[in-house]
């Protein structure tokens, strides 16, 4: 049986923390299918819009040479039609969910993953080597710094 693996996220300004779930996500399965998270829905649930816009995160999500396929999360919290779609029988989420609720973030139990011949996975988190809020902080600290200094060099 092939194995197909769906992930989720919001992956704006793609980095080498992606590049490294994605890579674990490979180890695991035949296929990955990356599951992208709406303009829209990224507003409603972090309160503000990514940096990037869906159609430039999935550009850069598709050239990933891990990834065999983006789809849209078309349901926002609720990312069993996603899931489904996706035809996966492998989900796979990093460990800084262990501590959190997942199942009541996506809309799912443990019911459902077991009706739909799906495994639940947890990949070693990437966030204590780059996050993508870490580089957003930095871009608006070097902003801030260039804006005190007037030096257009600050920062390069």
């Amino acid at each position: 049986m092939e194995k197909i693996l769906y992930t989720g996220g919001t992956f704006d300004i793609f980095h080498y923390g992606h590049v490294n779930l994605l890579r674990q996500c490979s180890m695991i399965a035949d296929k990955v299918i990356v599951s992208l998270n709406s303009d829209e829905f990224i507003k409603e649930y972090k309160g503000e819009y990514p940096i990037l816009r869906y159609n430039e995160r999935a550009q850069s999500v598709s050239e990933c040479k891990y990834v065999d396929k983006v789809i849209k999360n078309t349901g926002g919290m609720d990312s069993r039609p996603a899931i489904l779609e996706s035809k996966a029988n492998i989900v796979a989420i990093g460990t800084d969910w262990a501590t959190r609720d997942y199942y009541a973030q996506m809309n799912f139990d443990q019911q459902w993953l077991d009706t739909n011949g799906i495994v639940l996975v947890y990949l070693p988190d990437s966030r204590h080597l780059i996050s993508t809020s870490d580089i957003r902080s930095r871009m608006e600290k070097h902003y801030k710094n260039y804006l005190n200094t007037g030096d257009e060099n600050e920062g390069l």
